[in-house]
């Protein structure tokens, strides 16, 4: 199995003096997303950042792996909702990279369902190691719950 993205940057006017950081992202599924380097970088900030695109791959990676042991394990989800952080650090290298990641789930259950800490945990823990893009990170992921 394979996954296919395109990427597409085209200067928008000449100069020597900088260049845009605006860029379309053709994903495989057909849809576009207009990307940019974060603001700090001289980006677009009203655009998707390589970093947020990390972020949400990780957290929605995560998230349809717990959907499916959830399921199962016969315990109905209601509705999942995480907002994710990442920090950038510098590695071993001194290089900087996205050293950190902080996926805070927070899971609803149908129809009252109580699920106890230690289940979620370990739900949780069979997700992160289970998740293909959680398995292709060398940063520390914390998951809060």
């Amino acid at each position: 199995m394979s996954f296919t993205v395109q990427v597409d940057w085209q200067q928008s006017e000449k100069t020597d003096q900088d260049f845009s950081r605006d860029h379309t992202i053709s994903f495989g599924s057909g849809q576009q997303v207009q990307g940019s380097s974060a603001p700090e970088y001289k980006g677009n900030a009203n655009l998707v950042n390589p970093e947020e695109s990390l972020i949400a791959a990780l957290s929605s990676c995560h998230m349809l792996t717990f959907l499916a042991i959830a399921h199962l394990k016969r315990l109905p989800v209601a509705s999942y909702h995480d907002t994710a952080t990442a920090e950038l650090g510098k590695n071993t290298e001194n290089r900087t990279q996205v050293s950190r990641i902080v996926l805070n789930p927070k899971i609803v259950f149908v129809d009252g369902l109580v699920v106890s800490d230690e289940a979620l945990d370990k739900m949780h823990q069979k997700a992160h190691a289970n998740c293909f893009i959680a398995n292709t990170l060398a940063c520390d992921v914390i998951i809060n719950k």
